[in-house]
Order: C-alpha cells, then structure tokens, then sequence
C-alpha cells in the first residue's frame, strides 16, 4: 500500500526522523552492538547464530540470513504484521507527531485494507458466540464452564462464548450481516468442501477469543463438549493471526504489575490463574513457543517463570523454552506444580495462597536444566558420574560473560559438591575446544564471482551503492565516472537518481530512499542493496583495488547494456560514446580512498 495515499512525504519523514531505529527495534528484538552496527536474532526466522542488523548510521535493519530489511517503517509493518497507516500511527504517537485526522479515517481503511475487514469479522464472531453461551442451546457449554469453577464475572472477562451444535449457524449470521463467502474463508471462521459447501469451522464447542495485545480478536479456540476430536481446535493462520507471534492471555498480563509473567500450555490454565488474582499468566497458542513469542514478552518483563505441565511433554517443552528464554535475554525459571499436573489442578486443590509461595519458589532455569539431566546418570557409579560432570562442564560454557560463568561455577560446583578448581578447569578445557574457528578467507579481490551471469552483473552495482553509502568520501571520487544510468537494474537506477542527487545536496538518507518505495518486496530489495557485504580486506592497496575493480565492473556493464540496445537509438549510441571514454580513462586511473 502506497504512502502518498494518506500522508505526504514531508510528514512521513519527519515521523521516521523522530523514531531512531536502533530505539524502536531494540523494543522488539534484543540486540548488541559490534562495530558500528548492532546484531540480533532476527525475528522473522527462526536462527541460532545472529545475522540481523541494525544500523544506527543507514537507519535501516536488514538480515543476512532470510533478506528481511527496510526502515522503521517497514519494520513496524513487518512485525506487527500492520498496514502502512497503522504503522504511521504508532511511529507517530511513539514520537509525538500530530497527523491530520481527515487523512486517517475509518472509512479510508477499511476500504483499503483487508487487515481491517478480518479484525471486524473476527470482533462480529466473537460477539454471535458470546451471545450463543447465554441462550438455551449454549446451556451445555455454560455448565461445562461452571463445572470448571470459573464465575461469570470472568466468563464475560474472557468474552468466552459457545459454537453451536448445527455447522452453519455462524456462516448464515456472518451472511446475515452482508459478509461475502470470501471474507468468511479467509477469516478461517468457515471450511469449504464439495459436499457441505462453505460450512462453520467451529461446532459444539465451548469458545474462547484470541486477543492480540491491544484487545483486538485475531482468532479462536474451541474445546469440544464431549469426546469429539480434536479435543482442543484452533484457528488457522490469517493475515491477522500468527500464532508464533501471539499469546493468549498476553493482553492482560502485559499490563500485571508482578514484574514477571507466568507462562503455561493452555487457555483454561490462563483463565483459572487470572481468576485466583495472577494476572501475569499467558499461554502459547497450541504450538511450542517460539523465538517471537519471547521476543514480545520481552517488551513487557525481564523474568518468565513457566508453568508447563509436570509429565515428560510438560519437562520437554519447558527445557525447549529455557533456551529459546536465554537467546532473547530473559531470566527463566521453572515452576514445580507437583503432584499435581497443571496450574488449573493445582490452584482448585491447593489454593492461592500454596500457588503464590511456588511461584516464590521456583527453580532457576539452569539447575532446572542439570536436575532434569542429572536422571539420565547413576550417581553412584564413578564413570556415570563423571560424564554427568563433563555435561556440566559443557553446559557452563554457554555463559560468554566471564562474571556470570564464574557464579555459576561457584553454585553448580557447591550444589552438587564438585572441587571449584576442578569443575573451572574442565570448563576452560571445554571453551578452548569449542572456541578454536579456522580463521576467515579474505577475499583479494572486490568481486566475488557467481555462476550466475546476471548475478555477476547486479553485484558490482550493490556493492558499489553500499560503499558509497557506508564512505560517502568516494563519491566525490566516482562522480566523474559513474552516473545514475550506469545502474542498468531499474530499481538500482532509481535508488543512484535519488542517493546521487541527495549527495549533491548534502543530505544523504538511505532510510528516507527506502520510503520511496511502497511495495514490500521492493523495500527488502532497497535494504539489500545498501547492505551488500563488502570485501574484507587489511591493507590499503587491497582495499583501493577492490574498490577500483567494482567501479570498472558497473562502467563496462553499462557500456554492454547500452551497446545492445544501439540502432536508431541516439541516447543510447550517447552513451556508449561517452562509456568508452570513461572506461578508458577509468582502467588506467588510481582512485586513493583516503
């Protein structure tokens, strides 16, 4: 969706302006300075290792592991998964930017976006199933609810609601309310098959609304009354609702003055804890919670403690967590529910009070890791337990900060009575063998060659607009040589036009060239290319050749493209012309990057 279509470029840069980038992802995703740039996990793939990049200078993101990038703009947009005015409007009030109102009215987005619509049919939903628990044929579901303690007042808290027994009672409300058949299935509120044509997804089933964390209803849970299956039945994924990036219960607990949230597995775990007054509790959406869901709690706490069940899946999944917990930067700790299976079972038999002093006590994440591996070994058998401690050994090592290794050395070697010394040594030992990486290649050249021809020809071009962007003293070396049409890729061109002339006057602003772009493919491309790897190269002369090297390659690239475009075309005979000379000129020139 275009920009110029609500808002006009002056104030659209003047938003971006007000919201440094490093500041607005840094809410998001945790990330840590090297060099000049700060690196993270990247937040729309899944990774181990850091290659997302955030550069204070370009003002833009871009990861070299999945090609995401763009500005602020595009980074909102991304992982809010918001349209254009939407993300205008949070920069905006984050920046305290007035904009006009006219320009951003309800009318105007629903008709222009889809996003809007699947909030809307998702808000009627909720409604036609919160009604439904509360007429005759819901009676099964509202006593279903009652039978699980749960009081009216937070029955209406939740919105929870009631699918009823008949499958098409929804799609004929939603019709009712001029929905079209399309809206409908795309929502996931219906299935369509040959035999029952479009028919509701949901039937005889207690409802529970998923809400993203401003409230709004992005999809649904349904438990089945009685043995059907599945037993627990979610939405699909849509344009609004990704499950990965969502948590129930989250729209509560993100405002919980406890200072850490609970996390367990389901939604009746969620709501029996908020109706005992722990507000703090959310669940992942009936998946294993991921890197995306950490990186949102993150925004609202620094400890998460889990509450997952005690059997085998429940230890599994919490040691899963623990890890993902430990790469975004938060404190994990475990919560012990035994012997009961879940927070729901535990608070009825047990109560509040019992609940709270084990939230109090719960076990920090790294001995609740060495307790569940400490199982697997015979204690009582010298070799068993010296492989025990070599696992040990090797877990210390994940701490990089020197402090913290050293503490946990400390209490692990106190814990489980191993001599200080020895436990530090055998670490050392193992951060030594794990530490030791081949150093790098160093490329001589400017230009890595790819079997790919058109690849060899786009490269010089990126690399050259990220080199005149990173050492803006080059341009005044180039300009000579190269101009804007020497960039034979379209979107390079338009990206040389405006980079060139912004150099000319003064103000150069690779994020303000990203907002030129309004396509969502065409921005991740933009980001690319002003964050192409450069050569790495130690001395000076390497460094001069590259450079020399990659300014030829655009120049006789250029003079290929235009040379084949030649017969009555005069501007491109021009330009051949003027191209030998200049490349002439160029291949016996030394360009000094001082």
């Amino acid at each position: 969706m275009g920009t110029k279509m609500y808002y006009p470029d002056e104030l659209v840069e003047e938003v971006r302006m007000k919201n440094d980038i490093v500041d607005v992802v840094s809410g998001y995703v945790r990330i840590q300075k090297k060099g000049s740039s700060y690196f993270g996990l990247c937040p729309f793939h899944n990774e181990k290792s850091p290659s997302f990049s955030v550069s204070p200078n370009k003002q833009m993101y871009y990861c070299f592991g999945c090609g995401a990038g763009g500005n602020v703009f595009t980074f909102i947009m991304e992982y809010e998964n918001y349209s254009f005015p939407e993300a205008i409007k949070l920069l905006a009030d984050r920046a305290g930017v007035n904009l006009p109102e006219v320009e951003y009215n309800e009318e105007a987005r629903k008709k222009e976006s889809r996003r809007a619509k699947l909030l809307e049919i998702n808000k009627e939903a909720a409604r036609y199933f919160y009604y439904q628990l509360r007429s005759e044929k819901g009676q099964v579901g509202f006593r279903y609810l009652h039978g699980r303690e749960l009081s009216d007042e937070t029955i209406k808290k939740f919105g929870l609601g009631f699918a009823n027994v008949t499958s098409d009672d929804l799609v004929k409300y939603l019709k009712s309310k001029g929905y079209e058949d399309k809206l409908i299935l795309e929502s996931g509120l219906a299935s369509f098959d040959e035999k029952f044509g479009l028919h509701d997804k949901f039937w005889n089933r207690v409802m529970f609304p998923i809400q993203d964390s401003n409230h709004k209803v992005i999809g649904f849970g349904g438990r089945v009354m009685g043995d059907g299956r599945p037993k627990y039945l979610n939405s699909p994924e849509t344009m609004i609702f990704d499950k990965s990036r969502n948590l129930y219960g989250l729209n509560f607990a993100r405002t919980s003055r406890a200072g850490n949230i609970i996390l367990c597995e389901g939604y009746m775990d969620v709501i029996a804890m908020h109706q005992a007054g722990f507000n703090q509790a959310a669940a992942s959406l009936g998946t294993a919670f991921t890197a995306g869901q950490a990186n949102l709690l993150r925004r609202y706490v620094k400890e998460v403690v889990l509450a997952y069940d005690s059997d085998g899946a429940g230890v599994m999944a919490a040691l899963r967590a623990i890890g993902i917990l430990k790469e975004v930067g938060l404190t994990g700790k475990v919560l012990n529910l035994e012997p009961y299976k879940d927070p729901d079972e535990f608070i009825k038999n047990k109560g509040k009070e019992a609940f709270e002093l084990r939230i109090k006590q719960a076990e920090n994440s790294f001995f609740f890791e060495l307790r569940m591996l400490k199982r697997d070994y015979d204690l009582n058998d010298p070799e068993a337990k010296t492989r025990f401690h070599r696992e040990i050994a090797k877990k210390l090592c994940s701490f990089s900060e020197d402090v913290e290794r050293e503490n946990y050395i400390e209490a692990v070697a106190e814990k489980y009575h191993i001599g200080y010394e020895s436990l530090r040594k055998l670490v050392l030992s193992y951060a030594a063998q794990t530490g030791l990486a081949s150093p790098a290649v160093r490329p001589k050249s400017g230009i890595q060659t790819r079997k790919d021809p058109e690849e060899n020809k786009k490269k010089p071009q990126k690399l050259l607009l990220t080199w005149v962007v990173e050492e803006p003293k080059v341009y005044p070396k180039i300009k000579k040589y190269i101009s804007p049409e020497d960039f034979t890729e379209d979107l390079y061109k338009k990206v040389a036009q405006k980079l060139f002339a912004d150099f000319e006057s003064g103000t150069v602003s690779p994020a303000a060239i990203v907002s030129l772009f309004t396509d969502e493919e065409e921005q991740r491309e933009v980001a690319e290319v002003f964050n192409t790897k450069l050569p790495r190269l130690e001395t000076k002369a390497e460094q001069e050749k590259a450079f020399h090297d990659i300014v030829l390659a655009v120049k006789r690239s250029s003079l290929e493209y235009f040379s084949s475009r030649l017969g009555g075309d005069i501007s491109a005979l021009n330009q051949v012309i003027e191209g030998k000379k200049a490349l002439e000129e160029l291949s016996k020139t030394h360009i000094s990057l001082d």
